[in-house]
């Protein structure tokens, strides 16, 4: 795990819980602390749906505790087969996430054995953690899940790139390239969750435009292109080694390799604005990625041979890659079609007003 900005403003959700218990005189003041960082979540929505959520189970959690306590004392046998209805009834309700600050809420409530006093002095603590966590995260430098994602999705091709062009040319040191190899797995898990992120804040907040919607589809072309991308180092390593190959196999194979990434590489660049759309260029790229690996994998499916099976699957999953490359760029091209018609539009739009303007002062 790497310092970011949820570490930060869960140290802070922790401090101003503090503070707000020892302003309203609660005690102990732990709990809404504990509560506090439960309650810190990775986006708005979540941390909305968690308020929500929280707020009902503690609810339920707190009244359940109170009648348990008052009737059973708190007896540890009584405290467990609390635990464990509440814990029944958070899965009933599909608010499984809550359960964790729910039992905290449920055991310091039953301390109290049916004094109401102290048990809404326990809940009031689990409260302020909650609205704590709340406020900061939509306050102190709130979750963009779109900014976050575009970081990584080139954070993450510059390392995948690196990986795909030392492939076949056994550059790389075996355990960096090992090393590297994992860690790029491990982002692209990560990547896939904070895209999960950005799609919910997409459907369930209102607010999205028809512009975010667009950009949500181009999004998962991105990730899905990188994962073919990773299942390319993994074909490789699992068959092309193992394979018998002429003088000439290795060089068709990294020139290949070299026009994908070149090309996936020109797709981010364009996407931001970078270099112009529909460029010859990248119908090049496009046409000789297309000719090359449709050429290839006919070639060794073709010929007889365990080796010959082992490069040719190699190459079916380039020619995949190759695909989601194409179809990412259209993607891109569209989008960009279609904000260079909406600038268009208000241009004329604007054009029209100032000569409506000129006929009324006229």
């Amino acid at each position: 795990m790497t310092f970011g900005a949820r570490m930060l403003k869960t140290g802070i959700a922790v401090t101003l819980a503090l503070y707000l218990s020892l302003w309203l005189d609660l005690a102990p003041s732990v709990i809404a602390a504990v509560a506090a960082i439960f309650a810190m979540q990775p986006s708005i929505y979540r941390s909305w749906r968690y308020f929500l959520e929280q707020l009902q189970t503690n609810t339920l959690g707190a009244v359940i505790a109170m009648l348990a306590g008052y009737f059973f004392s708190s007896e540890p046998i009584a405290v467990g087969l609390v635990c464990i209805l509440v814990i029944m009834i958070c899965l009933k309700l599909n608010m499984g996430d809550t359960i964790g600050l729910t039992l905290v809420t449920v055991i310091s409530v039953m301390e109290a054995s049916g004094q109401w006093d102290f048990a809404l002095n326990r809940f009031s603590l689990s409260i302020i953690g909650i609205i704590s966590a709340f406020l900061i995260n939509v306050l102190v430098i709130p979750p963009k899940p779109k900014q976050q994602l575009y970081g990584q999705i080139h954070s993450i091709f510059d390392q995948m790139s690196l990986l795909l062009r030392t492939s076949i040319t056994d550059e790389m040191k075996e355990n960096i390239f090992r090393d590297e190899k994992n860690k790029l797995e491990g982002d692209i898990r990560a990547l896939s969750d904070k895209y999960v992120l950005f799609e919910e804040e997409h459907k369930k907040l209102k607010r999205n435009s028809f512009n975010e919607s667009r950009h949500l589809v181009v999004y998962k072309q991105m990730l899905h292109a990188l994962e073919k991308g990773r299942e390319v180092l993994e074909t490789i390593e699992d068959h092309y080694f193992q394979s018998e190959r002429i003088s000439d196999t290795d060089q068709d194979f990294i020139v290949e390799i070299e026009m994908l990434t070149k090309f996936h590489e020109h797709i981010l660049l364009k996407f931001d604005h970078k270099l112009k759309p529909n460029t010859t260029e990248a119908l090049l790229m496009e046409e000789s990625s297309d000719e090359f690996i449709k050429g290839t994998l006919k070639h060794y499916i073709e010929q007889e041979g365990k080796g010959s099976y082992r490069l040719a699957i190699v190459a079916a999953s380039m020619y995949d890659y190759g695909l989601q490359l194409n179809r990412l760029n259209r993607l891109v091209d569209n989008n960009h079609r279609y904000d260079e018609d909406k600038e268009e539009t208000k241009s004329n739009f604007g054009r029209w007003r100032n000569w409506i303007n000129k006929r009324r002062k006229k």
